[in-house]
């Protein structure tokens, strides 16, 4: 393997995202724009016009649901396939994401998270991603912009390996329009970390012709439905392979679905996913010097669900406040909702609650962290819940 030097350049979370993209030798790209994911398909037409990429079918069509039948279309001829979109359009798409799973095929997507309407928002809020979690795909948040461009080159190789399609999500504006120093890898390496798709099936084996999208009645149905959550068991492991391997090559440890931040002698824990979190990472730095014992857990992967990590964390703390940007009308924030499943019939019994921050793009700063940290500690003291669900942005 040929020393890795890694290229810096500043550039915005999408344009991360296209990057990987062009690293990846993706092969199609079904293109449809929407505000803030529409830079991402500009730059990777810009590389195309300008000569920078090779072997790329650009696809323009006229909606989000088309993209994804583009896409579907593409990776059961064998492509690598890749599209983009935000809230509405990733709405829109909702049918097909069923029936990309379904197929097995292993098309990777990037969601910038948007608020959805109405009322009309182009801002930061996961709802979007989160209405789409029992799609049978998988979901890695990125904090920054480093993580998007690794996230959409890990989402590829997890994807291809376990036959199943990947979102890599990214925060609307905090990071799609700000730009930040990036390391890239040469596309030598990245050749040998990603070699081309080896697919589970392909049309285009005229020798060994298939069906696909056919009927599948009571008598077969069921083990279709138990073999996508199996591959999604497997997904576990392969993304702690692909992650270390990662890892070990470019010097970005990804080994864990659930990363930890000054964890080991905490009383309790920030909890959340996707950009806040470096908000939150700043606060514990902050709070530990007030005599604060705190700190935070980054949830990297959303699906498969990182149970087990969650356990042994739950285990160690007193408390765990989970930070929702996005909510489940009816019910609770979602992570909150996952968080509380996957301990039920577990003897880790920490106090957790649920506040409910930043949707819609409202700022969530340092600040909003310590209030949370003295809630905390208070509700800990005290041995119980003042609520359950904390509104807390909420105008009062």
């Amino acid at each position: 393997m040929a020393e890795y030097k890694p290229i810096r350049k500043v550039v915005s979370g999408n344009y991360a995202a296209a990057y990987a993209v062009k690293h990846a030798r993706v092969e199609v790209v079904a293109a449809y724009p929407i505000t803030p994911q529409t830079s991402i398909i500009e730059k990777i037409a810009e590389f195309l016009a300008n000569g920078e990429i090779e072997g790329l079918e650009y696809v323009p069509v006229e909606s989000e649901h088309s993209a994804m039948a583009a896409c579907i279309g593409a990776s059961a001829t064998g492509a690598r396939a890749f599209t983009a979109t935000s809230a509405q359009g990733l709405a829109l798409m909702h049918e097909m994401l069923h029936w990309a799973s379904g197929a097995r095929l292993p098309i990777v997507m990037v969601d910038v998270n948007r608020a959805m309407a109405p009322p009309w928002s182009v801002w930061d809020d996961q709802t979007d991603s989160l209405a789409q979690r029992d799609t049978g795909w998988m979901q890695f948040y990125a904090e920054n912009n480093q993580e998007v461009y690794d996230g959409v080159l890990m989402a590829f190789k997890i994807a291809e390996t376990v036959n199943l399609p990947a979102m890599v999500i990214e925060s609307a504006f905090i990071l799609s329009h700000t730009y930040d120093v990036v390391e890239m890898i040469p596309q030598e390496l990245v050749d040998e970390f990603l070699p081309p798709r080896k697919p589970l099936y392909t049309l285009t084996d005229f020798d060994n012709p298939i069906a696909v999208g056919a009927l599948g009645g009571p008598n077969d149905y069921y083990e279709f439905r138990y073999k996508i959550q199996k591959a999604m068991e497997e997904a576990e492991k392969v993304i702690h392979e692909v992650g270390k391997e990662f890892g070990e090559r470019f010097g970005r440890d990804y080994s864990q679905m659930i990363e930890l931040y000054k964890t080991e002698d905490a009383d309790f824990v920030f909890m959340g996913m996707g950009s806040l979190m470096g908000t939150v990472k700043q606060a514990v730095d902050v709070l530990r010097e007030e005599g604060y014992k705190v700190g935070a857990a980054k949830v990297r992967w959303f699906r498969p669900f990182p149970k087990k990590e969650l356990y042994e964390l739950a285990k160690s703390v007193d408390g765990i406040a989970v930070l929702d940007r996005n909510f489940s009308f009816g019910q609770e924030g979602i992570l909150f909702n996952e968080a509380k499943g996957a301990l039920y019939n577990t003897d880790a019994k920490p106090l957790i609650k649920n506040y409910i921050v930043g949707l819609g793009g409202r700022d969530f700063t340092v600040a909003d962290v310590r209030k949370i940290a003295e809630n905390m500690k208070a509700i800990i003291e005290k041995g119980e819940l003042d609520v359950e669900v904390d509104w807390y942005h909420l105008k009062r």
